[in-house]
């Protein structure tokens, strides 16, 4: 599955779109505008996602890469 694949995927049974998980990101400290936040490590990231999304570990990772500025 491409990148872009794995957004769609989320958007579709999440409802939120890229541009809403990095507020989210951002909400929650996760990351700031230039990339993740210093000292957040993915794991955490994930475990946040699988817990108030329900996503499985790709899909997290893709929230994690776009975090880390990787466009769609």
């Amino acid at each position: 599955m491409s990148f872009q694949g794995y957004l769609n995927s989320i958007e579709r049974n999440t409802g939120k779109t890229p541009a809403e998980f990095r507020q989210w990101g951002a909400d929650k400290g996760f990351a700031t505008a230039e990339g993740l936040a210093p000292g957040v490590k993915a794991g955490a990231i994930i475990l946040a996602l699988k817990e108030e999304f329900g996503l499985g570990h790709g899909h997290a990772m893709a929230i994690v890469a776009l975090f880390k500025g990787k466009q769609a």
